[in-house]
């Protein structure tokens, strides 16, 4: 997984910057890797694969829940920790530096093809006419989502991963920064959304600072998508069933996803939508809305 070969960080592009190698939060642990060749030469450890009886092999069940060829599963953990460690120390910063301005940060995953970036482009464009609403907009490569969304007047700031498969807290700091410096507003409060990189793996490890993850899942997937991505639909706060219009057209039970989800994580929500009827929006606003009274209480109180 990425926590372990920490991919694509070398090909990061964060709009309104000169691209340089300032990675050294990803890549500050490297001198690690040069004289440790005795992990790898001989301490393969199969013992991590594991082989069922209908003959099906599972990777995950070791310590580190991944394989990589000639890392044992205690080296495997050991770089993973290392590198969630610098990721969330930084997720720690912009958490306290949403909190200060105010800012609701929604992390939005999802696999590619949700509708993500319709739902998000129709939801800022609603929700910009009563407050401040920024994108921070993930992909591998183009600007064609966050030019979706200024074309719907939306101030957003494109992150280019390369080869990488997630945003990280670094990535999206500094994206918020070149946000700040358009004065988008976001400095009186407002929403934040953070579109990752289309990916139901990798982003659930990855904590940005933001307020709540929710996963966006189309009615023309398989209901069984939570079942199969565990970890993301543990980590999200609200799941998004989209393209609801759809339902009388394709073989999808509703009942039957939210019960496989809530058997990941009881405490999950869930909101039925459709962005491209409007169905459902307002449950998704009120659920926003909701969650940006609840963060700004306290600070009334005080």
């Amino acid at each position: 997984m990425c926590t372990v070969c920490g991919c694509g960080k070398d090909d990061v592009k964060i709009e309104g910057q000169k691209h340089t190698h300032d990675h050294r939060h990803d890549h500050d642990h490297s001198h690690q890797h040069g004289h440790h060749h005795h992990d790898h030469g001989h301490d393969h450890d199969h013992t991590h694969e594991h082989v069922d009886d209908e003959g099906d092999l599972h990777y995950g069940k070791g310590i580190g829940g991944a394989h990589v060829p000639g890392m044992s599963q205690a080296r495997i953990v050991q770089i993973e920790q290392d590198i969630l460690g610098k990721n969330d120390h930084l997720a720690l910063h912009n958490r306290e530096r949403f909190a200060d301005l105010g800012v609701l940060a929604l992390n939005l995953v999802s696999s590619p093809g949700s509708g993500k970036t319709t739902l998000l482009a129709r939801s800022a464009a609603d929700l910009l006419k009563t407050m401040a609403v920024a994108v921070v907009e993930g992909d591998q490569q183009t600007a064609l989502d966050a030019d979706r969304i200024r074309d719907a007047g939306v101030p957003a700031i494109q992150v280019n991963t390369g080869k990488g498969c997630h945003l990280d807290a670094h990535m999206v700091g500094r994206a918020v920064d070149n946000l700040t410096d358009k004065n988008v507003g976001l400095e009186n409060g407002g929403v934040l959304f953070i579109e990752n990189v289309g990916n139901l793996v990798c982003p659930a490890a990855f904590d940005l600072g933001e307020a709540a993850k929710v996963v966006i899942l189309s009615v023309t997937e398989g209901e069984d998508k939570p079942l199969k991505y565990p970890d993301m639909f543990k980590a999200s706060d609200l799941m998004i069933l989209n393209k609801s219009d759809l339902l009388p057209y394709v073989p999808f039970d509703v009942d039957t996803c939210i019960e496989y989800a809530r058997r990941i994580n009881p405490g999950i929500e869930v909101v039925q939508l459709s962005a491209l009827t409007g169905e459902g929006l307002a449950d998704w606003y009120d659920w926003i809305e909701n969650r940006r009274v609840s963060m700004i209480a306290p600070k009334k109180t005080t």
